[in-house]
């Protein structure tokens, strides 16, 4: 990779906090993406069930090429997708509540790919109650284990 040229705003993201950590003396600190996503629907122009899975489809096919960024080629980046479901009672503005990959109801709000083409999210989830946020947790951990591809979701 040329160290000078950027083909996505993540990789730029990344080696700039990068860079600083170095100038500070933590070069060698791994860095984890703790929040990412994209809204599906909402106050803003962007907020579209097409560019949100145009960005979630996009930033898993980056993780899995293992390509890493200029700084840190074949780095993996630990990555949080921000959020496993819609949340219908969050307050605030509307996109606020629509950033999730499932309905509340479990049903998906698009389909994405997270596995490498292992296992699809077309599927339909329990609606979140105590008793099924353990089964999600332990269907998103099986999907984890068998692509090598750490993906979690804030709920």
């Amino acid at each position: 990779m040329n160290p000078d040229h950027y083909s996505n705003m993540l990789d730029a993201q990344l080696d700039a906090a990068i860079a600083a950590m170095a100038t500070l003396g933590y070069g060698e600190v791994k860095v984890v993406i703790s929040e990412t996503g994209w809204p599906t629907s909402g106050d803003s122009s962007g907020a579209t069930v097409a560019n949100a899975a145009s960005y979630n489809t996009r930033l898993v096919s980056k993780l899995l090429s293992n390509t890493g960024t200029p700084r840190r080629p074949q780095t993996f980046f630990a990555t949080f997708i921000f959020a496993l479901f819609n949340e219908d009672e969050k307050t605030g503005h509307t996109t606020e509540r629509n950033w999730g990959l499932f309905y509340p109801d479990g049903t998906p709000v698009y389909d994405i790919d997270l596995s490498a083409g292992v296992i699809k999210t077309s599927h339909t989830l329990e609606a979140a109650s105590s008793s099924s946020v353990v089964s999600c947790e332990f269907v998103w951990a099986s999907i984890l284990c068998s692509t090598n591809l750490l993906l979690l979701f804030i709920l």
